[in-house]
């Protein structure tokens, strides 16, 4: 038996890396007030490493959505993959073309993941586990955090919008 329910169970879970962050900063002032410029900088090092950690930790808590989408996401060092009852599919990274955030008729957003030499791969937003897929799309070239996370404040009435769409090399001819 927990002593801790279980929707503040998962609320704190989804905020641990915000409140791991602000603890680390709490402990780097601590260190600053021991004194000498030691110490100083030992917590300044400290502070502003944690509050960087609190940050990645917001933009990442920006990108979770609760829903119920059918499926789960699975994100390994070079594949997206999705499993699901019906459109299931997977994407290596190194082959996406373009991320674009389009809408269903019922206003369910959905990742619409395009890639070479295969049908795009359709990912619901609020999909388990898709909390993941923000790590794979901020690691690709070019890349725009901000964008993406911006896309997920839009309306269905607002339309498709295309997050990241990979350069194409020169040919070397």
């Amino acid at each position: 038996m927990s002593l801790i329910r279980p929707e503040l169970k998962k609320a704190l879970s989804r905020w641990r890396e915000v409140l791991t962050g602000l603890a680390v900063a709490v402990v780097g002032g601590w260190v600053v007030t021991f004194g000498g410029w030691f110490y100083q900088a030992l917590g300044a090092v400290i502070v502003a490493l944690a509050l960087a950690l609190a940050y990645v930790g917001w933009r990442r808590l920006r990108f979770h959505r609760d829903g119920d989408a059918a499926g789960v996401v699975e994100v390994t060092e070079g594949q997206i993959t999705y499993l699901a009852p019906a459109g299931g599919g997977f994407a290596a990274r190194t082959e996406l073309t373009e991320i674009t955030l389009v809408f269903d008729p019922a206003g369910r957003a959905h990742w619409r993941i395009a890639q070479t030499g295969s049908p795009p791969l359709s990912i619901p937003v609020s999909a388990t586990g898709a909390d993941a897929l923000f790590d794979a799309f901020v690691a690709l070239p070019g890349a725009n955090p901000a964008r993406i996370l911006a896309a997920l404040d839009r309306r269905p009435v607002d339309g498709p919008v295309t997050v990241w769409r990979r350069n194409p090399r020169p040919a070397l001819t």
